[in-house]
């Protein structure tokens, strides 16, 4: 059978990629025992953000928080009440520090967690969500890996906050139909026919960014067709793409039950570090 921790091991795994970092699941390496942290305690982020301005009064407010391909969304029923990009590990921990509580913190150095594991600080809430501020942005341009261990969280205000998906995905869900219904581009499965396990993407994100500019000509118009051939380099371009597989966010399941929602989480990555 397919168990939680197994699924914690599978998503490891499937999670090696974007030019040497992997995403920080349901266990951590070794380093610094967990102990309280706040947001003044991340370095500065590596590319410049404008704050990101919520008053307590509004936070307190927030009943649910949707992991998207890039961002998390801080919600009162269909309203947006604040957003944060996972380009920005600083805005990332504060809200999630304001609205939940400090964090539990666990320090880690390159390889800490494995040959792949980045270098970072893992911060989680209740045991339900999960992030990974890296020392240094991703590849993919993301500063901050984001699990989703459960489906609710207990804020500091008291209450209770719902923690989905995209389209209110939520660990625990039966989402079998969604597997069925999926491009074979779109899934993977684990395991055997007695003992499943599956990925599932569920918002494409983090595309590869590429300078489709044409150079200009000798009239410096810049509309010379370029008749020339692919180059090796190219070549190596696409196919490195191909290996990345499709990123954003994804749910693994037992069998058929959602046990971790994840971004960034690659489907058919097939580069390791």
């Amino acid at each position: 059978m397919v168990t939680f921790r197994t699924v914690l091991a599978l998503s490891a795994a499937v999670l090696a990629f974007s030019a040497g970092t992997v995403a920080v699941d349901g266990t951590v390496g070794t380093g610094v025992a967990a102990s309280p942290a706040s947001a003044a305690e991340l370095g500065p982020d590596p590319v410049h953000h404008e704050p990101v301005r919520v008053t307590n009064a509004k936070l307190k407010r927030v009943d649910s928080i949707e992991l998207d391909a890039e961002s998390l969304v801080f919600r009162r029923g269909d309203k947006t009440v604040t957003e944060a990009s996972m380009r920005d590990s600083r805005t990332t921990v504060s809200l999630l520090n304001r609205l939940l509580g400090t964090a539990s913190r666990t320090q880690t150095d390159e390889g800490d967690g494995g040959a792949c594991f980045p270098a970072g600080t893992t911060y989680t809430w209740g045991g339900a969500v999960r992030v990974a501020a890296l020392t240094s942005p991703a590849a993919a341009g993301n500063a901050v890996e984001i699990r989703v261990l459960r489906e609710t969280v207990r804020s500091r205000f008291g209450g209770d906050v719902e923690l989905t998906g995209p389209d209110g995905v939520q660990v625990g869900d039966d989402i079998r139909a969604a597997i069925q219904d999926a491009p074979k581009s779109d899934r993977m499965s684990f395991g055997s026919a007695d003992a499943r396990a599956f990925q599932l993407l569920l918002e494409p994100g983090w595309a590869p960014q590429h300078d489709t500019a044409s150079p200009p000509d000798s009239r410096g118009t810049g509309t010379e067709t370029d008749t020339s051939t692919p180059s090796d380099t190219d070549t190596d371009t696409e196919s490195a793409a191909a290996d990345l597989g499709t990123n954003g966010v994804s749910a693994l399941t037992d069998d058929t039950t959602v046990t971790v929602l994840g971004s960034p989480m690659p489907v058919h990555a097939k580069r390791t570090c």
